[in-house]
């Protein structure tokens, strides 16, 4: 019988902006259930004081730290303590999910506080000017001198390694806990027995484009139907686009509703979930709502959707960003029972590969291989 050697155990660091609020802080939170899970010492640094995801492991919170009145002295001696922090624990190896905008800042993390470190960093979009800053040139060369970096799609991996020479770049798509869908199954009240489309996450119309997707609905005319969309979470664009939603032909039908950490319930009544991201990296809204059997309704855009939406098997892939297209998708989607019926009875079974099990295996084995 063939000897395996004994899987073994890691100190790990995660670091994060928080655990609250967006997809790299959501995949940060649960890569360290995943990791504890396999018997790993997770300890997770956040910058900000703002927790909304389940996790596993130790916290340093240097959010905590903050004073009322931020200055680059304080910041200095916050960030210092990380610094020491990482010294004394002695990580096998630090895993960076932070947005990188900023060169300088990202001289200085590489040069002091993570200095003689073994590091990977995790790359969540596709738009370089998040993860590689304003030089990304030489922000590949820091890159390069890293143990490894892990991209959340193929597509990014393939872009990064393409036109920026990083040669240290392995794929680990974002996982789904099969768990979270067991949360409350209740809706509110204004929800109750309504078709709706659904749209959900950080309100950030240059990102996710909302307004693109409400032009799509007006046109779709679906609300002539009694279809409705419902855009759900918080952020800078959501009175501008409630505004934008008021004026146009369905507006009625048009609904926002706040955040809420657990949007299962959500989703699980949807009719589909939609996505008209301008960049994404690996989009959880469409992984999420498969999972629990609802079909999609997705832009192809440069990273994630293609990767995710198998064409009229599982939801819709709509090839460019042309109002005429979505709106076309969404009335098939709404109104084509048998194409509904079909997507919606292969949707789980698409997105088996990004379970929360099978991607903590994923992770365990780099760790195993690169340490």
């Amino acid at each position: 019988m063939t000897q395996h050697a004994p899987k073994r155990k890691f100190k790990v660091c995660l670091v994060s902006i928080s655990l609250a609020g967006g997809g790299a802080e959501r995949s940060c939170a649960m890569l360290s259930e995943m990791l504890s899970e396999h018997g790993h010492e997770v300890h997770i640094a956040i910058l900000n004081d703002a927790i909304d995801y389940p996790y596993a492991g130790r916290i340093f919170n240097l959010g905590r730290l903050k004073g009322k009145k931020e200055t680059t002295l304080r910041r200095f001696l916050r960030i210092r303590k990380l610094r020491r922090y990482i010294r004394k624990e002695r990580f096998d190896i630090i895993i960076d999910h932070r947005g990188k905008n900023d060169y300088r800042r990202e001289v200085f993390y590489a040069k002091y506080v993570y200095k003689g470190e073994r590091l990977c960093y995790v790359v969540h979009s596709a738009n370089p000017n998040l993860y590689l800053t304003e030089y990304p040139g030489k922000a590949a060369e820091m890159y390069n001198n890293n143990l490894l970096t892990v991209g959340v799609s193929s597509a990014i991996c393939k872009h990064i390694t393409k036109n920026f020479g990083i040669r240290n770049c392995k794929v680990i798509h974002n996982a789904f806990d099969p768990n979270w869908n067991a949360s409350d199954d209740n809706i509110p009240a204004i929800l109750q027995n309504k078709k709706y489309v659904l749209s959900y996450g950080r309100i950030e119309d240059s990102v996710k484009d909302f307004s693109f997707l409400i032009d799509a609905f007006s046109l779709s005319e679906a609300y002539k139907r009694n279809c409705y969309l419902v855009i759900m979470g918080e952020g800078r664009d959501k009175a501008m686009l409630q505004q934008k939603a008021a004026g146009v032909n369905g507006g009625s039908h048009i609904l926002f509703l706040p955040f809420t950490n657990l949007p299962f319930s959500f989703i699980k009544h949807a009719h589909a979930v939609t996505l008209t991201s301008k960049y994404e990296g690996f989009p959880m809204v469409l992984v999420e709502s498969l999972s629990v059997g609802v079909p999609v309704i997705a832009l192809d855009i440069v990273s994630g959707p293609s990767e995710i939406v198998l064409h009229e098997e599982n939801g819709l892939l709509v090839p460019k960003r042309e109002e005429s297209l979505f709106a076309q998708a969404i009335s098939r989607m709404c109104f084509d029972e048998s194409l509904y019926l079909h997507c919606k009875s292969r949707a789980k079974e698409t997105v088996e590969a990004f379970s929360k099990e099978q991607i903590a295996a994923k992770w365990d084995q780099l760790l195993q291989d690169e340490l």
